[in-house]
């Protein structure tokens, strides 16, 4: 219901008014779920307080453009048609989300549908339409209950009792709420994603490596002992295939022969392949630096590479360098990455699995692709060190939960300092650790070839908003000439 205040409020309001009020919903928004973002720069990006604030300051004001647009919209067809408006309010939030996850590379953290993942039944609803489709039904009901209140207060029901014509949505929202409900709770209690496929003993290595120790010359061999050592361990707890964080290694994989070959004995002894993530760098002119994921096979070579496509803005690359010039300090800080151009797949006990590096399992499209590409299990690797003991660890685990629903895969995340854990394809965690503490997580998981409904159409609904909320807009302008 958080939206229906806003759509309350914008009814048949001037399009400044409702810019302001939907700016100030989206400073709301994502001051309260992005806050953490100041300490990650003022800490890791070596800014002063003051510019660390005015940066992520700046980062709120655009992704608050989002909000605004949407009550502009919403505005602007309440004019035309009064509280009937709100049947498009749905589409318009969609839409507006559908193009904050693609503009300028894309933000799609937080979107509306993900309040959903502590609701499992409901958040079902995403393998058959997405996360858009979960977020559409949210918008539905604030705009349900904001339907009420406006024909409430304006006195539109004419011929039938008020009370009827005000309620009738809500009654309609909470209805179709309930048997979405219904429907994923029994989906879930069927569960026969998990039974199907072959099961998979997986090995998360959590070294819970401090940031600022990573990549410290003095405390490097001692971190690769760690891992190592945590490989041996969930090997010998049954781990058939084992993962490693993003950027584990304190050196280039590839160019440390050494310290690859000791992985790289590991997996030939053990007959078991590790997932081991590192950066990469192509001696080109000039250099270019990926962040990548190599699978060790379990003979000792590398059976696979894969290059992040989606890299972090103020985290592996600057947008916008010459216009953020009082940022230097976070500009020299940050890895200038060079971003992946294809997705790889990689070869595990005879079938594929995929890798998102850190932030790509944010993007449902890129996770989909690797399922529609062959991939029968979904893994993660990140580094969630930089985020210290906020919300986003969570925040970003359970984002990744959501792309499991979708796709109707097991899904395994290792992450640094954590959360690491497997998630079934229902959303279920099976097993999971606490942040900052070394742990190795061992569990089961399955590969699983069965495709959703989500898996086949991808994100057709988001599009489709889009459409009804141009074609809308398109009607308010021809009534006006």
């Amino acid at each position: 219901m958080a939206l229906a205040p806003l759509l309350v409020a914008i009814q048949r309001a001037p399009v400044r008014q409702a810019f302001l009020a939907g700016l100030l919903t989206g400073a709301v928004y994502f001051t309260g779920t992005l806050y953490w973002i100041t300490s990650v720069m003022a800490v890791y990006g070596g800014l002063p307080t003051i510019v660390a604030i005015l940066v992520h300051a700046l980062l709120i004001a655009y992704l608050s453009l989002f909000p605004a647009a949407f009550a502009v919209v919403c505005a602007r067809l309440s004019q035309a048609f009064g509280p009937r408006s709100l049947a498009v309010a749905p589409c318009a939030w969609v839409a507006m989300e559908l193009g904050r996850s693609y503009l300028f590379t894309g933000f799609p953290w937080v979107l509306l549908g993900y309040s959903q993942m502590s609701v499992l039944p409901v958040a079902q609803f995403a393998s058959v339409l997405g996360v858009f489709g979960v977020s559409g039904l949210v918008a539905s009901v604030s705009a349900a209950l904001a339907y009420s209140a406006a024909v409430q207060s304006s006195g539109t029901a004419h011929a039938r009792p008020r009370l009827v014509t005000a309620y009738l949505p809500v009654t309609l929202a909470v209805v179709a709420t309930l048997l979405i409900g219904t429907w994923g709770a029994m989906r879930m209690r069927r569960g026969t994603l998990t039974q199907a496929g072959e099961p998979v003993t997986v090995g998360l290595i959590q070294g819970n490596v401090d940031q600022g120790d990573k990549w410290d010359p003095s405390r490097a061999a001692e971190i690769f002992r760690q891992y190592l050592s945590m490989t041996r361990r969930a090997i010998g707890a049954g781990a058939q295939v084992v993962l490693w964080p993003e950027s584990s290694t304190p050196f280039f994989f590839e160019e440390d022969r050494p310290g690859a070959e000791q992985v790289r004995a590991i997996a030939r002894e053990a007959k078991v392949p590790i997932l081991v993530g590192s950066d990469q760098v192509v001696r080109s002119t000039p250099p270019a630096y990926y962040n990548a994921a190599f699978l060790v096979g379990p003979d000792g070579e590398t059976r696979g590479v894969y290059r992040k496509m989606h890299l972090v803005p103020f985290g592996e690359y600057v947008p916008l360098k010459k216009i953020l010039f009082f940022a230097a300090p976070l500009v020299e800080a940050v890895s200038d990455f060079t971003a992946g151009e294809s997705l790889s797949l990689l070869p595990v006990r005879g079938r594929l699995l995929s890798t998102a590096i850190c932030y790509e399992i944010v993007y449902p499209d890129l996770v989909r692709a690797s399922v529609n590409a062959g991939s029968d299990l979904l893994t993660t690797i990140t580094n969630d060190a930089w985020f210290g003991p906020s919300s986003a660890p969570y925040q970003h685990f359970e984002q990744g939960a959501m792309r499991a629903i979708e796709n109707g895969r097991y899904l395994v995340r290792a992450a640094n300092t954590g959360i690491s854990g497997i998630v079934d394809p229902y959303g279920r965690v099976v097993v999971s650790s606490p942040i900052f503490e070394p742990q190795v997580v061992v569990g089961e998981a399955r590969f699983v070839r069965e495709r959703t409904i989500y898996g086949r159409i991808g994100d057709v609904f988001a599009y489709a908003c889009a459409a009804c909320t141009l074609g809308a807009l398109l009607l308010v302008w021809r009534r006006v000439r």
